[in-house]
């Protein structure tokens, strides 16, 4: 490598979570910080290329914002700590999440393999700076894929410093990395990654590394590279989704009708995403949330957040197998939210559908596609006629609903209905039994009985109902009739 660095680090301590947006990503927000590290010999330099190991499928990059120490540092206090540090540098925090498993914390063999922290390509004098208004952004093959602000830190650099010099002494050119904001996923071979940190209008230029594979086999002497379905998750910056237990075959037949009663019986009366109906007619769809909210154009902001791997295109490509991508776009109409092409990708990825409460474009293509496609209207507008980008994986308001991520989603012709992961399993089992019970009554009023006493079942038809039941079992299927309110 170029070595970027002044003075060789005796020690390289990486952040595991710093970024709001990361930690919301991953589902939980720590009270302190936790730190591992990384080995010198992991250090590498702007243009080096880094090898993805023979059997690894899973290479994550992680942009940072690096701190190079400057002065011997012991036991200083917050307001102190950002004094010590010298200088500020961009870095990546390459990862393999096949291995992670084999050191779990210590992260030795996932992180610390050579060439797996490129550090650089220039140094800011750190006097230079404010530290709560630094941005980062990191790159692939181009497209930005992370964004984000100092200011929206969990532990400001000054604490980090203090933190550390607690227990330990910092020497000059010790390196901290101070953790990756959401975006991070994973990269192939050949792919090129950035990272750059600019502030105050000093810039550290772009850190450039490009991806390898390995010419020969890993040694199988030790642990080898393994993943499970979570994992791969995680490495694609997807949140949990323990939800996707829940969806069972009564969630995905019961009628969205029959949900919303049972909702509204329990106090929960707007879980109803209002105004939006299927693309295709007669389509179906049951997942568990994955969020994007876009905000009200701005054009001094859509430079940043509307171009390149945006927050649209972010979503599309981490959402995965029995997910529902659900779009905030405030109710506007006159642009389109989601089109052909993308919603294509989501279908490849294994997605369960999406829902929009703004426009759909490419109406006739959506049509053509087996993924299900909710929205509001159509228009044949871009989203930058009306939209900015802005985050995914935060809770949005979409038709009126509340829809947290990991919350269910079920869609059917009637529209679309969020269903809390918490209750689900209790309204579902309550919602079959009322379409049971809606199917004798329909067959009690064909056959000419009037619905007092009826509708809604009484104490008169209970004998009845429950003779009805030993005949027909307790698991048929619902008829297209009584899907009324109880």
């Amino acid at each position: 490598m170029t070595m970027v660095l002044p003075t060789a680090p005796s020690k390289i301590i990486a952040v595991h979570l710093n970024y709001r947006s990361r930690a919301e990503q991953r589902g939980r927000v720590p009270e302190f910080p936790s730190y591992f590290l990384k080995p010198p010999s992991s250090l590498a330099g702007s243009g080096d290329q880094v090898v993805r190991p023979a059997g690894c499928e899973l290479l994550a990059f992680e942009g940072e914002i690096a701190l190079v120490i400057g002065e011997r540092t012991r036991s200083v206090s917050p307001e102190q700590g950002w004094g010590r540090v010298r200088w500020v540098t961009a870095a990546n925090d390459l990862g393999l999440y096949d291995l992670r498993y084999a050191d779990r914390g210590s992260n030795l063999r996932s992180k610390g393999a050579d060439g797996f922290t490129p550090v650089g390509p220039e140094l800011i004098d750190a006097r230079d700076l404010d530290p709560a208004a630094l941005r980062l952004r990191t790159w692939v093959n181009g497209e930005l894929a992370q964004q984000d602000d100092t200011a929206n830190l969990l532990f400001p650099f000054g604490q980090l410093v203090a933190d550390l010099s607690r227990l330990m002494t910092l020497y000059p050119g010790d390196l901290i990395l101070t953790g990756t904001p959401a975006g991070s996923s994973v990269l192939q071979p050949g792919d090129i990654v950035e990272v750059e940190v600019d502030g105050s209008g000093r810039s550290t230029g772009r850190l450039r590394t490009a991806v390898a594979a390995a010419d020969g086999e890993l040694p199988g002497y030790g642990a080898m590279p393994r993943a499970d379905e979570q994992t791969a998750a995680e490495a694609y910056g997807r949140p949990p989704t323990p939800a996707v237990g829940l969806l069972t075959e009564e969630l995905r037949t019961v009628a969205t009708a029959t949900l919303a009663s049972q909702l509204r019986a329990r106090g929960l009366p707007s879980t109803v995403i209002d105004g939006v109906h299927p693309v295709r007619p007669g389509s179906r769809l049951a997942g568990v949330a994955r969020t994007l909210r876009y905000v009200p154009l701005r054009e001094d902001l859509f430079a940043a957040h509307g171009t390149g791997m945006n927050a649209q295109k972010r979503a599309i490509e981490q959402v995965g197998p029995d997910e529902v991508l659900i779009i905030e776009a405030r109710g506007a109409r006159d642009a389109g939210t989601i089109g052909d092409i993308l919603a294509l990708r989501a279908q490849v990825r294994g997605a369960a559908g999406i829902v929009t409460d703004g426009a759909a474009r490419d109406s006739a293509a959506l049509r053509e596609l087996d993924i299900p496609v909710f929205c509001a209207a159509s228009h044949p507008a871009v989203l930058g006629r009306r939209h900015v980008p802005w985050e995914i994986d935060a809770v949005v308001a979409c038709g009126g609903a509340t829809v947290v991520p990991g919350d269910l989603v079920i869609g059917d012709d009637d529209g679309v209905v969020v269903l809390p992961a918490d209750i689900a399993a209790e309204v579902v089992a309550a919602a079959v039994e009322q379409e049971r019970q809606e199917r004798f009554i329909a067959e009690q009023v064909k056959a000419g009985e009037a619905i007092g006493g009826l509708y809604p079942l009484g104490d008169r038809w209970r004998a009845a109902y429950q003779r009805w039941l030993a005949g027909q079992g307790t698991h048929g299927t619902r008829t297209a009739e009584g899907t009324g309110d109880q």
